[in-house]
């Protein structure tokens, strides 16, 4: 009884904490929810980090934009004459390129901008006068920053997997083509070129043979037909004198 007493003394004396008899499996209190990062983050900070690493070269020509221009593996041996810098990221819409100008765009102050995208912001949903807007925004912020670079836009190309959004590329290609042509917007040193209608077949269709599986993105034989089609103006915008008009 002795032995037991002294038990109960101890245990009035020394209370044991609540905190120490978690059990191992115990989770501290939830942390706070962390902000949502925007879309293509991850993308953008692995330019970033791949600058840091090795800086590209300034006066360069810079291929922007969606999928298309990512998957352009070959552009240093297409144009093995020009500078060239890749900041393509799949999945990609106008405005994220917008939205990410002032750290992968503004940065590289290139002579030329060569800017393909728009696809998928008509396939989720956007109608062409919102791609117009889009394109409108990133030309501003792209000229107010560095007035005399060039911007080269590429007509969004037909594909088999997106051919009921067929009507809208070819009208959002006109829209931007027109906006790009107003003689107020010369300033802009804007420039617009038609890829779209000599991909299609003599019937006026997409054709799958320059496609890959996903009748989407263009395979090696339909990079190849691009490029032929692309190279001649590309150059001519990068090779031009600032100020010098290019047809």
């Amino acid at each position: 009884m002795k032995f037991i007493h002294c038990l109960l003394l101890a245990s009035t004396l020394c209370p044991v904490s609540a905190r120490a008899v978690q059990t191992p499996d115990a989770k501290p209190p939830t942390a706070a929810v962390q902000e949502k990062k925007p879309p293509f983050e991850g993308e953008i900070a692995a330019f970033e980090e791949a600058d840091k690493k090795m800086p590209p070269p300034t006066r360069a020509v810079l291929f922007l934009g969606s999928s298309s221009i990512r998957l352009w593996s070959t552009l240093a041996k297409d144009f093995p004459e020009l500078k060239v810098i890749n900041r393509g990221f799949g999945g990609s819409q106008i405005a994220d390129s917008v939205r990410y100008a002032p750290r992968i765009v503004l940065p590289y102050k290139p002579r030329l901008i060569v800017f393909y995208a728009g696809t998928n912001d008509i396939n989720a949903g956007k109608s062409p006068e919102a791609v117009l807007k889009d394109f409108e925004t990133l030309a501003e912020i792209v000229h107010k920053a560095l007035p005399n670079t060039r911007m080269l836009f590429i007509s969004m190309n037909p594909a088999v997997s997106r051919w009921s959004k067929e009507p809208q590329f070819v009208e959002a290609n006109k829209l931007i083509e027109d906006y790009i042509n107003k003689p107020e917007n010369k300033n802009l040193h804007l420039y617009y070129i038609d890829t779209h209608s000599k991909l299609l077949s003599d019937k006026g269709e997409a054709r799958p043979e320059i496609l890959r599986a996903d009748g989407l993105h263009l395979n090696d034989k339909g990079y190849d037909l691009w490029k032929s089609i692309l190279r001649p103006k590309i150059l001519a915008l990068a090779n031009a004198d600032e100020g010098d008009p290019v047809l």
